[in-house]
């Protein structure tokens, strides 16, 4: 019998303002859209096989909270940091951003065995892209 190993996900949600123009954002980094959990008013955007962002239109997201919706162009909700496997991967990841119509912000961060650069997207949600020599990681 083989042993099945929990993997525990993450599930980001993030309130947009256009449902279809995010989604071709995040179709042109390279990420899928899961139709299974698409409709008029969200979408299931797969990062990996453990970390998904539910973009949703405000009006669904307001439906979970009853806190304010942030104009995140204007005022910080949270920092995503998503690992690369390299730094090349990091530079592909944001160039893409970038042409995709997102901005690059802040500065590159190159620390020798740590090197990162950060984008948001076309609604303003900062995502970091970091690489770590995995030879400096202790188990």
């Amino acid at each position: 019998m083989t042993q099945h190993q929990y993997q525990q996900m993450i599930f980001v949600n993030l309130a947009v303002s256009d449902l279809d123009a995010s989604k071709k954002f995040f179709t042109e980094l390279g990420f899928t859209i899961n139709q299974q959990f698409t409709d008029e008013t969200a979408s299931a955007v797969v990062v990996s096989d453990t970390i998904i962002l539910m973009v949703m239109t405000k009006e669904k997201y307001s439906g979970f909270t009853k806190k304010t919706i942030i104009d995140s162009t204007t005022s910080s909700e949270v920092l995503l940091c998503l690992s690369a496997e390299s730094r090349e991967k990091v530079d592909e990841l944001v160039e893409r951003a970038i042409a995709a119509g997102g901005t690059e912000t802040g500065e590159k961060q190159d620390h020798g065995f740590m090197y990162g650069r950060a984008f948001d997207d076309i609604d303003g949600h900062t995502f970091e892209v970091a690489w770590m020599d995995p030879s400096v990681i202790q188990d």
